[in-house]
Protein backbone atom coordinates (compact mmCIF):
# COMPACT_ATOMS: atom_id res chain seq x y z
CA UNK A 1 0.00 0.00 0.00
CA UNK A 2 1.36 3.17 -0.97
CA UNK A 3 1.54 6.13 1.49
CA UNK A 4 -0.47 9.56 0.09
CA UNK A 5 1.77 12.19 -0.91
CA UNK A 6 2.17 14.81 1.46
CA UNK A 7 0.51 17.90 0.41
CA UNK A 8 2.58 20.31 -2.20
CA UNK A 9 1.49 23.43 0.37
CA UNK A 10 2.89 21.84 2.93
CA UNK A 11 6.05 20.16 1.28
CA UNK A 12 6.65 24.01 0.75
CA UNK A 13 5.86 25.29 4.02
CA UNK A 14 8.57 22.68 5.59
CA UNK A 15 11.07 24.26 3.11
CA UNK A 16 10.27 27.87 3.71
CA UNK A 17 11.15 26.91 7.21
CA UNK A 18 14.45 25.01 7.00
CA UNK A 19 15.99 27.79 4.78
CA UNK A 20 14.89 30.16 7.71
CA UNK A 21 16.60 27.75 10.04
CA UNK A 22 19.47 27.18 7.71
CA UNK A 23 20.37 31.23 7.75
CA UNK A 24 20.48 31.40 11.48
CA UNK A 25 22.05 27.70 12.34
CA UNK A 26 25.36 27.39 10.30
CA UNK A 27 26.92 24.23 9.43
CA UNK A 28 25.45 20.83 11.55
CA UNK A 29 22.61 22.84 13.01
CA UNK A 30 20.03 21.54 11.63
CA UNK A 31 18.43 18.07 10.83
CA UNK A 32 16.10 17.45 8.04
CA UNK A 33 16.95 13.61 7.25
CA UNK A 34 13.99 11.53 8.04
CA UNK A 35 15.82 8.50 9.14
CA UNK A 36 18.22 11.24 11.56
CA UNK A 37 14.98 13.02 12.85
CA UNK A 38 14.16 9.42 14.25
CA UNK A 39 16.30 9.55 16.90
CA UNK A 40 14.14 12.37 18.20
CA UNK A 41 10.93 11.18 17.48
CA UNK A 42 10.03 10.18 21.57
CA UNK A 43 11.44 10.66 24.77
CA UNK A 44 11.65 8.22 28.10
CA UNK A 45 7.41 7.08 27.37
CA UNK A 46 8.58 5.26 24.05
CA UNK A 47 5.15 4.17 23.84
CA UNK A 48 4.10 7.16 22.00
CA UNK A 49 6.06 8.41 18.57
CA UNK A 50 6.16 11.41 16.15
CA UNK A 51 8.82 12.40 14.01
CA UNK A 52 9.47 16.07 14.33
CA UNK A 53 8.92 18.84 10.85
CA UNK A 54 12.77 19.25 11.45
CA UNK A 55 15.16 19.70 14.90
CA UNK A 56 17.25 22.57 15.37
CA UNK A 57 20.62 21.99 17.56
CA UNK A 58 21.40 25.78 18.52
CA UNK A 59 25.09 26.46 19.92
CA UNK A 60 24.39 29.82 21.20
CA UNK A 61 21.64 32.03 23.29
CA UNK A 62 21.60 35.03 20.43
CA UNK A 63 20.65 31.43 17.97
CA UNK A 64 17.94 30.95 19.79
CA UNK A 65 16.62 33.77 20.57
CA UNK A 66 16.91 34.19 16.48
CA UNK A 67 15.36 31.03 15.97
CA UNK A 68 12.43 31.97 18.59
CA UNK A 69 11.59 35.50 17.08
CA UNK A 70 11.18 33.73 13.60
CA UNK A 71 8.83 31.00 15.08
CA UNK A 72 6.75 33.80 17.11
CA UNK A 73 6.33 35.70 13.76
CA UNK A 74 5.79 33.27 11.53
CA UNK A 75 3.26 31.30 13.72
CA UNK A 76 5.76 28.02 14.17
CA UNK A 77 5.49 25.44 16.64
CA UNK A 78 8.37 25.06 19.26
CA UNK A 79 9.48 22.29 21.46
CA UNK A 80 12.17 21.95 23.70
CA UNK A 81 14.20 19.28 24.28
CA UNK A 82 17.12 18.31 26.91
CA UNK A 83 18.48 14.96 27.06
CA UNK A 84 15.41 12.80 25.95
CA UNK A 85 14.74 11.19 29.26
CA UNK A 86 12.21 12.20 30.53
CA UNK A 87 8.79 9.73 31.35
CA UNK A 88 5.90 11.41 30.30
CA UNK A 89 6.36 12.84 26.94
CA UNK A 90 7.38 16.41 27.49
CA UNK A 91 9.67 16.57 24.77
CA UNK A 92 7.23 14.07 22.47
CA UNK A 93 7.65 16.14 18.69
CA UNK A 94 4.78 17.84 16.98
CA UNK A 95 4.80 16.93 12.87
CA UNK A 96 4.23 20.58 12.44
CA UNK A 97 6.53 22.39 15.58
CA UNK A 98 10.44 22.25 15.39
CA UNK A 99 12.33 20.50 17.74
CA UNK A 100 14.89 22.45 19.64
CA UNK A 101 18.09 20.24 21.20
CA UNK A 102 20.16 21.78 23.64
CA UNK A 103 22.98 18.99 23.21
CA UNK A 104 25.37 21.43 22.61
CA UNK A 105 24.60 23.74 25.64
CA UNK A 106 27.18 21.16 27.44
CA UNK A 107 29.25 23.42 29.33
CA UNK A 108 30.07 24.51 32.88
CA UNK A 109 30.35 28.41 33.10
CA UNK A 110 31.75 28.97 36.31
CA UNK A 111 32.11 27.33 39.87
CA UNK A 112 31.62 29.66 42.64
CA UNK A 113 32.74 27.67 45.51
CA UNK A 114 32.61 31.24 48.23
CA UNK A 115 29.06 31.27 47.17
CA UNK A 116 28.48 27.41 46.63
CA UNK A 117 27.16 27.99 43.11
CA UNK A 118 27.84 25.97 39.76
CA UNK A 119 26.31 27.92 36.58
CA UNK A 120 25.83 25.43 33.89
CA UNK A 121 24.55 25.42 30.34
CA UNK A 122 20.52 23.55 30.20
CA UNK A 123 22.32 20.27 28.51
CA UNK A 124 25.00 19.74 31.27
CA UNK A 125 24.37 16.37 32.90
CA UNK A 126 23.05 15.90 36.30
CA UNK A 127 26.16 14.04 37.79
CA UNK A 128 28.34 16.20 35.81
CA UNK A 129 27.71 19.61 37.83
CA UNK A 130 28.49 16.97 41.08
CA UNK A 131 31.42 15.02 39.08
CA UNK A 132 33.28 18.86 38.74
CA UNK A 133 33.00 20.06 42.53
CA UNK A 134 33.38 16.38 43.97
CA UNK A 135 36.99 16.93 44.57
CA UNK A 136 36.70 20.09 46.69
CA UNK A 137 34.20 18.13 49.07
CA UNK A 138 31.05 19.58 47.59
CA UNK A 139 28.07 17.73 45.29
CA UNK A 140 24.69 18.62 43.88
CA UNK A 141 22.05 16.83 45.85
CA UNK A 142 19.19 16.35 43.57
CA UNK A 143 19.72 12.97 41.95
CA UNK A 144 17.46 10.89 39.83
CA UNK A 145 17.84 7.51 38.68
CA UNK A 146 19.00 9.23 35.62
CA UNK A 147 21.23 11.12 36.81
CA UNK A 148 24.30 10.21 34.41
CA UNK A 149 22.44 10.87 31.26
CA UNK A 150 19.53 13.63 32.14
CA UNK A 151 20.65 17.16 31.65
CA UNK A 152 20.19 20.13 34.31
CA UNK A 153 17.63 21.80 31.87
CA UNK A 154 15.40 19.01 31.76
CA UNK A 155 15.92 18.96 35.28
CA UNK A 156 14.22 22.74 36.09
CA UNK A 157 11.57 21.28 32.94
CA UNK A 158 10.48 18.84 35.18
CA UNK A 159 11.07 20.01 38.91
CA UNK A 160 13.60 16.24 39.06
CA UNK A 161 13.84 14.97 42.57
CA UNK A 162 15.68 11.61 43.02
CA UNK A 163 16.86 9.43 46.08
CA UNK A 164 17.90 12.33 48.70
CA UNK A 165 14.96 14.58 47.94
CA UNK A 166 13.07 14.00 51.48
CA UNK A 167 16.19 15.62 53.06
CA UNK A 168 17.57 18.22 50.42
CA UNK A 169 14.27 18.83 48.49
CA UNK A 170 13.82 18.81 44.56
CA UNK A 171 15.17 20.75 41.76
CA UNK A 172 13.23 23.76 42.90
CA UNK A 173 14.98 23.83 46.33
CA UNK A 174 18.75 24.06 44.97
CA UNK A 175 17.58 26.21 41.91
CA UNK A 176 19.21 29.74 42.40
CA UNK A 177 19.23 31.47 39.06
CA UNK A 178 18.02 30.95 34.99
CA UNK A 179 18.60 32.65 31.78
CA UNK A 180 15.94 31.75 29.75
CA UNK A 181 14.36 33.06 26.30
CA UNK A 182 10.49 34.12 25.84
CA UNK A 183 9.09 33.34 22.88
CA UNK A 184 8.97 36.79 21.56
CA UNK A 185 12.99 36.24 21.26
CA UNK A 186 13.48 37.97 24.26
CA UNK A 187 16.31 37.09 26.53
CA UNK A 188 15.53 36.95 30.36
CA UNK A 189 17.59 36.13 33.56
CA UNK A 190 15.39 35.39 36.94
CA UNK A 191 17.35 35.06 40.22
CA UNK A 192 21.30 35.01 40.36
CA UNK A 193 23.55 33.58 42.94
CA UNK A 194 22.34 34.64 45.87
CA UNK A 195 18.87 32.85 47.74
CA UNK A 196 16.10 34.83 47.04
CA UNK A 197 15.24 37.58 44.42
CA UNK A 198 12.13 40.32 45.24
CA UNK A 199 9.40 40.53 43.48
CA UNK A 200 7.40 37.54 41.85
CA UNK A 201 8.70 33.92 42.36
CA UNK A 202 9.39 33.75 38.61
CA UNK A 203 11.59 31.10 39.14
CA UNK A 204 9.14 29.34 41.33
CA UNK A 205 6.63 29.61 38.27
CA UNK A 206 9.67 28.07 35.16
CA UNK A 207 10.52 25.52 37.69
CA UNK A 208 8.33 22.69 36.36
CA UNK A 209 7.04 24.49 33.68
CA UNK A 210 7.85 21.25 31.10
CA UNK A 211 8.87 23.89 28.69
CA UNK A 212 5.62 25.59 28.43
CA UNK A 213 6.98 29.07 29.04
CA UNK A 214 10.31 29.68 27.73
CA UNK A 215 13.63 27.94 26.69
CA UNK A 216 15.99 27.59 29.54
CA UNK A 217 19.57 28.61 28.48
CA UNK A 218 21.72 29.15 31.55
CA UNK A 219 21.15 27.41 35.20
CA UNK A 220 22.69 28.43 38.65
CA UNK A 221 22.63 25.70 41.51
CA UNK A 222 23.28 25.58 44.92
CA UNK A 223 25.96 22.97 45.71
CA UNK A 224 26.11 21.39 49.29
CA UNK A 225 29.36 20.27 51.09
CA UNK A 226 29.33 16.31 51.71
CA UNK A 227 28.39 15.16 55.08
CA UNK A 228 30.78 14.01 57.32
CA UNK A 229 29.47 10.43 57.71
CA UNK A 230 26.99 8.76 55.20
CA UNK A 231 25.60 5.03 56.18
CA UNK A 232 23.15 2.86 54.55
CA UNK A 233 20.72 -0.02 55.77
CA UNK A 234 18.69 -2.45 53.99
CA UNK A 235 15.73 -3.29 56.14
CA UNK A 236 13.63 -6.29 55.39
CA UNK A 237 9.73 -6.95 55.79
CA UNK A 238 7.44 -9.96 55.65
CA UNK A 239 5.02 -7.39 53.63
CA UNK A 240 5.01 -3.92 52.23
CA UNK A 241 2.53 -2.69 54.22
CA UNK A 242 5.04 -3.28 57.31
CA UNK A 243 7.53 -1.61 55.33
CA UNK A 244 5.48 1.32 54.88
CA UNK A 245 4.27 1.45 58.56
CA UNK A 246 7.97 1.76 59.00
CA UNK A 247 8.64 5.03 56.94
CA UNK A 248 5.44 6.55 58.56
CA UNK A 249 7.34 5.75 62.25
CA UNK A 250 10.49 6.75 61.35
CA UNK A 251 9.26 10.28 59.78
CA UNK A 252 6.92 10.09 62.95
CA UNK A 253 9.98 10.18 65.42
CA UNK A 254 11.64 12.89 63.76
CA UNK A 255 14.06 11.29 61.69
CA UNK A 256 14.99 13.04 58.70
CA UNK A 257 17.23 10.38 56.83
CA UNK A 258 19.27 11.71 53.74
CA UNK A 259 17.06 9.29 51.46
CA UNK A 260 14.68 6.55 52.09
CA UNK A 261 13.66 4.18 49.20
CA UNK A 262 11.28 1.00 49.23
CA UNK A 263 11.14 -1.86 46.62
CA UNK A 264 8.09 -4.66 46.86
CA UNK A 265 9.40 -8.10 46.27
CA UNK A 266 9.25 -8.12 42.49
CA UNK A 267 11.70 -5.28 41.79
CA UNK A 268 14.11 -6.70 44.76
CA UNK A 269 14.37 -9.79 42.56
CA UNK A 270 15.14 -8.27 39.26
CA UNK A 271 17.58 -5.71 40.83
CA UNK A 272 19.25 -8.35 42.84
CA UNK A 273 19.58 -10.50 39.34
CA UNK A 274 21.05 -7.67 37.58
CA UNK A 275 23.62 -5.97 40.08
CA UNK A 276 24.14 -8.47 42.57
CA UNK A 277 23.85 -5.57 45.77
CA UNK A 278 22.97 -8.11 48.74
CA UNK A 279 19.37 -7.46 48.61
CA UNK A 280 17.54 -10.48 50.87
CA UNK A 281 15.32 -12.63 48.59
CA UNK A 282 13.29 -14.29 51.30
CA UNK A 283 11.64 -10.44 52.08
CA UNK A 284 7.96 -9.00 50.44
CA UNK A 285 9.93 -5.33 50.82
CA UNK A 286 12.86 -3.70 51.48
CA UNK A 287 13.65 -0.01 52.97
CA UNK A 288 17.20 1.79 52.00
CA UNK A 289 17.52 4.28 54.64
CA UNK A 290 20.58 6.46 54.15
CA UNK A 291 21.48 8.45 57.47
CA UNK A 292 24.01 11.46 57.18
CA UNK A 293 25.57 14.05 59.18
CA UNK A 294 28.03 13.71 62.34
CA UNK A 295 29.45 10.81 62.92
CA UNK A 296 28.32 10.49 66.77
CA UNK A 297 24.87 11.51 64.90
CA UNK A 298 24.58 8.71 62.43
CA UNK A 299 25.65 6.03 64.88
CA UNK A 300 22.56 7.00 67.42
CA UNK A 301 20.23 7.49 64.64
CA UNK A 302 20.74 4.08 63.53
CA UNK A 303 20.10 2.57 66.57
CA UNK A 304 16.72 4.49 66.76
CA UNK A 305 15.72 3.22 63.17
CA UNK A 306 16.85 -0.25 64.32
CA UNK A 307 14.39 0.08 66.94
CA UNK A 308 11.70 1.58 64.97
CA UNK A 309 12.10 -1.22 62.18
CA UNK A 310 12.13 -4.38 64.75
CA UNK A 311 8.77 -2.60 66.20
CA UNK A 312 7.69 -2.57 62.00
CA UNK A 313 8.25 -6.21 62.10
CA UNK A 314 11.35 -6.42 60.29
CA UNK A 315 13.07 -9.57 59.67
CA UNK A 316 16.16 -8.02 57.91
CA UNK A 317 18.24 -5.28 59.13
CA UNK A 318 22.47 -4.45 57.52
CA UNK A 319 24.03 -1.39 58.03
CA UNK A 320 27.13 -0.52 55.73
CA UNK A 321 30.48 -0.49 57.26
CA UNK A 322 32.32 1.47 54.40
CA UNK A 323 32.52 3.83 51.14
CA UNK A 324 31.64 0.61 48.66
CA UNK A 325 29.28 -1.66 50.59
CA UNK A 326 26.76 1.79 50.99
CA UNK A 327 27.45 2.39 46.79
CA UNK A 328 26.88 -1.05 46.48
CA UNK A 329 23.47 -0.91 48.23
CA UNK A 330 22.48 2.14 46.00
CA UNK A 331 23.26 0.29 42.89
CA UNK A 332 20.65 -1.77 42.85
CA UNK A 333 17.99 0.82 43.13
CA UNK A 334 19.80 3.11 40.68
CA UNK A 335 19.20 -0.01 38.34
CA UNK A 336 15.81 -0.17 39.04
CA UNK A 337 14.54 0.44 35.40
CA UNK A 338 17.01 -1.65 33.49
CA UNK A 339 16.65 -4.82 36.10
CA UNK A 340 13.12 -4.31 35.41
CA UNK A 341 13.39 -4.23 32.05
CA UNK A 342 15.44 -7.82 31.50
CA UNK A 343 12.20 -9.37 32.84
CA UNK A 344 9.63 -7.83 30.72
CA UNK A 345 9.49 -6.68 26.84
CA UNK A 346 7.51 -3.31 27.63
CA UNK A 347 7.07 -1.42 30.85
CA UNK A 348 5.07 1.77 32.15
CA UNK A 349 6.32 4.01 34.70
CA UNK A 350 3.80 6.03 36.76
CA UNK A 351 4.60 8.78 39.21
CA UNK A 352 2.02 9.20 41.62
CA UNK A 353 2.84 11.38 45.00
CA UNK A 354 0.53 10.33 48.01
CA UNK A 355 0.69 10.86 51.88
CA UNK A 356 3.22 9.12 53.67
CA UNK A 357 0.81 7.50 55.95
CA UNK A 358 -1.44 6.29 52.98
CA UNK A 359 1.47 4.15 51.82
CA UNK A 360 0.07 0.71 53.25
CA UNK A 361 -3.11 1.41 52.36
CA UNK A 362 -2.25 2.56 48.61
CA UNK A 363 -0.12 -0.56 48.12
CA UNK A 364 -2.83 -3.21 48.93
CA UNK A 365 -5.28 -1.40 46.74
CA UNK A 366 -2.34 -1.42 44.10
CA UNK A 367 -2.04 -5.13 44.87
CA UNK A 368 -5.73 -6.09 44.17
CA UNK A 369 -5.88 -3.46 40.95
CA UNK A 370 -3.04 -5.88 39.21
CA UNK A 371 -4.83 -9.40 40.38
CA UNK A 372 -8.31 -7.39 38.53
CA UNK A 373 -6.32 -6.45 35.14
CA UNK A 374 -3.73 -9.81 34.85
CA UNK A 375 -1.04 -7.29 34.70
CA UNK A 376 2.25 -7.20 36.91
CA UNK A 377 3.50 -4.35 38.52
CA UNK A 378 6.86 -3.84 40.48
CA UNK A 379 7.16 -1.16 42.50
CA UNK A 380 10.23 1.28 43.56
CA UNK A 381 8.85 4.18 45.96
CA UNK A 382 10.47 7.49 47.16
CA UNK A 383 9.13 6.07 50.10
CA UNK A 384 10.34 9.23 52.32
CA UNK A 385 8.20 11.58 50.44
CA UNK A 386 5.59 9.32 49.39
CA UNK A 387 6.47 9.69 45.62
CA UNK A 388 5.56 6.33 43.97
CA UNK A 389 7.37 4.49 40.63
CA UNK A 390 4.98 1.28 40.79
CA UNK A 391 6.44 -0.42 37.14
CA UNK A 392 3.45 -2.15 35.29
CA UNK A 393 4.58 -4.83 33.34
CA UNK A 394 3.11 -5.61 29.65
CA UNK A 395 4.06 -6.87 26.10
CA UNK A 396 2.96 -4.53 23.39
CA UNK A 397 3.27 -7.55 20.97
CA UNK A 398 0.25 -8.72 22.62
CA UNK A 399 -3.10 -7.12 21.26
CA UNK A 400 -4.77 -4.53 23.97
CA UNK A 401 -1.76 -4.93 26.64
CA UNK A 402 -0.72 -1.53 25.88
CA UNK A 403 -4.35 -0.15 26.45
CA UNK A 404 -4.50 -1.69 29.32
CA UNK A 405 -1.13 -1.16 31.00
CA UNK A 406 -2.39 2.96 30.04
CA UNK A 407 -5.76 2.34 32.37
CA UNK A 408 -3.85 0.57 34.99
CA UNK A 409 -1.63 4.03 35.28
CA UNK A 410 -4.90 5.91 34.98
CA UNK A 411 -6.29 4.23 38.04
CA UNK A 412 -3.20 4.23 40.34
CA UNK A 413 -3.00 7.80 39.39
CA UNK A 414 -6.75 8.37 40.27
CA UNK A 415 -6.03 6.15 43.50
CA UNK A 416 -3.16 9.03 44.30
CA UNK A 417 -5.34 11.91 44.07
CA UNK A 418 -8.29 10.45 45.77
CA UNK A 419 -6.02 9.56 49.23
CA UNK A 420 -4.74 13.41 49.12
CA UNK A 421 -2.06 12.65 46.95
CA UNK A 422 -0.87 14.19 43.41
CA UNK A 423 -0.78 13.17 39.56
CA UNK A 424 2.96 13.71 39.46
CA UNK A 425 6.37 14.09 42.19
CA UNK A 426 8.77 14.75 39.48
CA UNK A 427 8.02 13.20 35.96
CA UNK A 428 5.47 15.59 35.08
CA UNK A 429 2.87 15.81 33.49
CA UNK A 430 3.39 15.91 29.60
CA UNK A 431 1.65 14.07 27.26
CA UNK A 432 0.55 10.85 29.43
CA UNK A 433 -1.22 12.38 32.21
CA UNK A 434 -2.65 15.22 30.92
CA UNK A 435 -6.32 14.02 30.59
CA UNK A 436 -6.13 13.55 33.91
CA UNK A 437 -5.48 16.71 35.32
CA UNK A 438 -9.61 17.29 35.77
CA UNK A 439 -9.03 14.41 38.42
CA UNK A 440 -7.09 17.11 40.55
CA UNK A 441 -7.68 20.58 39.25
CA UNK A 442 -10.98 22.00 38.55
CA UNK A 443 -11.85 24.22 35.24
CA UNK A 444 -11.47 27.32 36.92
CA UNK A 445 -7.87 26.71 38.44
CA UNK A 446 -7.00 25.04 34.81
CA UNK A 447 -8.19 28.38 32.75
CA UNK A 448 -6.04 30.47 35.05
CA UNK A 449 -3.16 27.97 34.87
CA UNK A 450 -3.63 28.79 31.09
CA UNK A 451 -3.44 32.65 31.88
CA UNK A 452 0.07 32.47 32.98
CA UNK A 453 0.96 30.66 29.96
CA UNK A 454 -0.44 32.99 28.32
CA UNK A 455 1.48 36.21 30.29
CA UNK A 456 4.78 33.92 28.34
CA UNK A 457 3.34 32.46 25.13
CA UNK A 458 0.34 35.05 24.35
CA UNK A 459 -0.01 32.58 20.73
CA UNK A 460 0.47 29.28 22.34
CA UNK A 461 3.56 28.25 20.25
CA UNK A 462 5.47 27.01 23.13
CA UNK A 463 4.94 22.93 23.52
CA UNK A 464 1.38 23.00 22.93
CA UNK A 465 -0.63 20.01 23.37
CA UNK A 466 1.21 19.17 26.82
CA UNK A 467 -0.69 19.28 30.15
CA UNK A 468 -3.83 20.96 29.33
CA UNK A 469 -6.19 18.49 28.48
CA UNK A 470 -8.21 21.31 26.97
CA UNK A 471 -6.36 24.01 25.76
CA UNK A 472 -7.25 27.44 24.72
CA UNK A 473 -6.40 30.59 22.77
CA UNK A 474 -5.49 33.40 24.67
CA UNK A 475 -7.87 35.55 22.84
CA UNK A 476 -10.43 33.03 24.49
CA UNK A 477 -9.75 33.79 28.10
CA UNK A 478 -9.83 37.50 27.36
CA UNK A 479 -6.24 38.14 27.48
CA UNK A 480 -5.25 40.15 24.68
CA UNK A 481 -2.06 40.24 22.97
CA UNK A 482 0.57 42.90 23.95
CA UNK A 483 4.10 43.89 23.65
CA UNK A 484 6.73 41.91 25.69
CA UNK A 485 7.71 45.80 27.47
CA UNK A 486 3.64 45.67 28.43
CA UNK A 487 3.57 41.77 30.26
CA UNK A 488 3.08 42.13 33.80
CA UNK A 489 6.80 41.34 35.11
CA UNK A 490 8.49 44.88 34.52
CA UNK A 491 11.45 44.10 37.00
CA UNK A 492 12.70 41.19 34.82
CA UNK A 493 16.37 41.72 33.80
CA UNK A 494 16.04 42.41 29.87
CA UNK A 495 19.18 41.67 27.51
Amino acid sequence: MKMPKPDKQIIDRRLEIIGALSRILPGDGLIVDEQELRAYECDGLMAYRQLPLVVALPETTEQISQILSYCNAEDVKIVPRGAGTGLSGGALPLADGITIGLGKFNRILDVDYENRAVVAQPGVTNKAITDAVEDAGFYYAPDPSSKIACSIGGNVAENSGGMHCLKYGLTTNNLLGLEMVLMSGEIIRLGGKHLDAGGYDLMGVVTGSEGLLGVITEVTVRILQKPDVQRAVLIGFPSSAAGGDCVASIIAAGIVPGAMEMMDRMAISAMEQFVHSGYPLDVESILIVELDGPEVEVNYLLQSVEKIAKRAGSTFFRASNSEEERQMFWQGRMSAFPSVGRISPDYLTMDGTIPRHRLPEVLTEMAKMSAECGLRVANVFHAGDGNLHPLILYDANKQGELEKAEQFGFDILKLCVRVGGVLSGEHGIGVEKRDLMGEMFSEIDLEQQQRLKCAFDPNGLMNPGKVYPTPRRCAEMGWMHVKADKLPFPDIPRF
